[in-house]
């Protein structure tokens, strides 16, 4: 199958939302899935410290002897943390609650907003020509809800930001935040970082509020929002009780079928962004 991602870098893209129960792990997880079943490797580091991307993949929480916290703060590194899943071609880094110690433990580093970064170069995920770590084309960071140390790091290390919005009132409030925080990111630490793409989750097509929610984060942000919205669907809410992503639990339902849409539109825009020349 012809990759994606023909670069010897692999895209790396941060979901991020400051609110919780957005649907932002839902949205890692089935993109991930989505991504390796076009033939790409993908890696899924959870830094949420509920771990629920990790559970959400089929990872016990006492079957996690070496999580994102170890990497983190050097006690092991990435190709050590790395999971397989059930999942063909889908790689995982998972997490405890180790990570609600992360900020105070590394506060007196003077990197302590780059260590992601630097990791990721100094062991290879950098580098899809180093042997030592799983061939992935793709990694997915699934933030904390929150913009803390951790969601700084993400967005330190990577290319793009995936943001996860739920169709309720207040969801235009939240991104306005969120949007200050990627651009303080890209002006004082990743000047390449951009906002990928808006994803609007929980959509009810019965409920007016859904329709106008979605059409004033378009109005806002134009094309930076995909055509794709995640439907509510209960088979997507069941599916992480059973440690698998809805496009295994059930490919046919809605979310399953919306998800395998985000993916195919996530995929051309990256696809137009890989063909546009390099700035000089």
């Amino acid at each position: 199958m012809v990759s994606i991602n023909n670069s010897p870098q692999p895209r790396i893209l941060a979901l991020a939302n400051q609110k919780g129960g957005v649907g932002k792990t839902t949205t890692a997880i089935n993109l991930g899935t989505a991504l390796a079943a076009t033939g790409e490797n993908v890696l899924i580091v959870d830094l949420d410290p509920q771990g629920n991307a990790s559970t959400g993949l089929g990872i016990d929480r006492n079957d996690r002897p070496i999580s994102s916290y170890d990497v983190l703060t050097g006690e092991a590194n990435l190709a050590d943390a790395t999971r397989k899943t059930a999942i063909p071609r889908l790689y995982v880094v998972p997490s405890t609650m180790d990570l609600l110690g992360f900020e105070l433990e590394v506060s007196g580093r003077a990197d302590r907003a780059l260590l992601l970064r630097n990791l990721l170069a100094d062991q290879g995920y950098r580098d899809r020509t180093n042997n030592q770590v799983p061939d992935c084309s793709y990694i997915l960071f699934d933030c904390p809800p929150s913009l803390n140390l951790l969601t700084i790091n993400a967005m330190a290390a990577a290319d793009a930001v995936l943001v996860p919005l739920q169709c309720e009132f207040f969801a235009l409030e939240g991104l306005s935040q969120l949007l200050k925080t990627v651009d303080d990111v890209k002006r004082s630490i990743n000047p390449g970082l951009e906002i990928q793409g808006v994803v609007m989750t929980m959509y009810d097509a019965r409920n007016n509020l859904s329709n106008q929610v979605v059409d004033d984060v378009r109005a806002f942000l134009g094309t930076k929002v995909y055509e794709t919205v995640i439907p509510r669907n209960v088979r997507v809410s069941e599916a992480p009780s059973h440690g698998k992503p809805v496009l295994l639990y059930d490919y046919h339902c809605a979310g399953s079928q919306a998800y395998i849409k985000l993916a195919s539109e996530i995929i051309q825009r990256e696809r137009n962004l890989l063909s546009q020349p390099a700035a000089s």
